[in-house]
């Protein structure tokens, strides 16, 4: 688009728009390139081979469109216009996967049997309407070629007037199922956050699709009554399918990837919670947490785990269990919560053993102490760490003798 079309207005705007098929194309060879390995590690998941059909097909029909490749395709094969027919079989193969994503992603693993019927249903349809438009295009006479406004420059010919519209309407028909069944899905009560937003992008994409089919069928008419609206059919059509293929795409990607990488967070987030707590018993002697630079996360967080137990089981026999009770009364006594209290006092009593050094003594506390408790809490222990103040105002009540607690109170 140059400033000339900016500078006379709408239509030479509309006129000059146009986005290279190439983008599109990058995108979801990017979206393929991430989901490949899944794919095949996991290929007899009927989901993600829908998922990888769709994406593979996508790029093929924006390496296909492409205009370059358009003239390619015509020239190696010394057919004119051959480049139609496949560009056309692909948009149409690409129609029915939207539809079996759909019907896999939303029917899942519970209605296997369904799923099989309207799968068979889909294949058969579409795999009939690639067929035709092959039998139209040996019929039709189109000796000229076209690269980028066949659409219109063909409407009246015989045989390959049907076969643009043919085309065009499976086209149209599989955008406006499939963004019913997304529509009637997307406002089902507890879809989980990621694949809702994946839904929505969905929705924007195969809306913007059904603007291709719009803009094409809009310059086709203007054809059949005289009128001059080719720049529909060579510029938004083509636009609104690289918008349209680009947000598809990232409504495939998104539940995907944004659960990974929040279970990623999470994870992060659980280990770097630990750290209060594992920082506190680098005192206890003969312990030390592993290095796991290179590890991954959940390798990381099992490791500093396994390191805290490990630590508070050669503590534990040297907590003072009656400190622990009365700082669980005190934290109880300053309205602190019961679990709340409990990691309260659990805290109050590790940092006593610590800061008084009797873990590096040989003597043993005859009480019993709490250590399946203190083993199983251990976030909550940590979480009670991070907040000085509250445990500051809990040792101080626990160390004033009961009776003089209820002589004051």
């Amino acid at each position: 688009m140059t400033p000339q079309h900016l500078a006379e207005g709408p239509t030479a705007f509309f006129t000059g728009l146009y986005i290279s098929f190439w983008l599109p194309g990058l995108v979801l060879g990017a979206a393929l390139a991430i989901k490949l390995p899944s794919i095949v590690k996991l290929w007899r998941d009927p989901l993600l081979r829908a998922v990888g059909g769709l994406l593979l097909l996508a790029c093929a029909v924006f390496v296909f469109a492409a205009p370059g490749t358009i003239a390619w395709t015509n020239r190696v094969t010394g057919v004119p216009n051959i480049a139609a027919p496949w560009v056309y079989s692909l948009i149409t193969a690409l129609s029915a996967s939207w539809l079996l994503l759909v019907v896999h992603w939303r029917n899942g693993h519970d209605r296997r049997e369904q799923t099989r019927r309207a799968n068979r249903w889909v294949v058969g349809v579409y795999t009939a309407v690639v067929v035709a438009l092959w039998v139209l295009f040996a019929l039709a006479d189109v000796p000229v070629e076209q690269i980028r406004d066949l659409d219109t420059y063909y409407i009246t010919t015989p045989f390959m007037r049907e076969e643009i519209l043919l085309y065009l309407i499976v086209h149209t028909a599989a955008c406006l199922i499939t963004a019913r069944l997304i529509w009637t899905w997307i406002r089902t009560e507890g879809l989980d956050g990621w694949l809702r937003w994946g839904l929505r992008f969905l929705t924007v994409g195969y809306v913007t699709n059904l603007l291709f089919s719009v803009a094409k069928f809009t310059a086709i008419v203007a054809r059949w009554t005289g009128h001059d609206l080719d720049w529909l059919n060579t510029n938004i059509a083509p636009s609104a399918a690289c918008i349209g293929a680009t947000m598809v795409a990232t409504g495939v990607i998104v539940p995907h990837a944004g659960q990974y990488l929040q279970e990623r967070w999470l994870v992060r987030r659980r280990r770097r919670n630990l750290r209060p707590l594992a920082r506190l018993l680098r005192a206890v002697p003969g312990r030390r947490e592993p290095l796991a630079l290179q590890a991954t996360p959940e390798i990381r967080l099992i490791r500093r785990e396994t390191y805290i137990r490990d630590a508070l089981l050669q503590l534990s026999r040297h907590l003072d269990e009656d400190l622990r009770r009365r700082s669980q009364d005190a934290a109880l006594a300053l309205g602190a919560e019961p679990g709340r209290a409990r990691a309260l006092a659990a805290a109050v009593t590790i940092l006593d053993a610590v800061e008084t050094g009797r873990h590096a003594g040989d003597g043993d506390d005859t009480t019993a102490p709490d250590t399946a408790y203190l083993l199983q809490e251990i976030h909550a222990v940590s979480a009670a760490l991070r907040s000085p103040d509250e445990i500051t105002a809990v040792r101080a009540r626990a160390a004033v003798p009961a009776e003089s607690l209820s002589t004051h109170d």
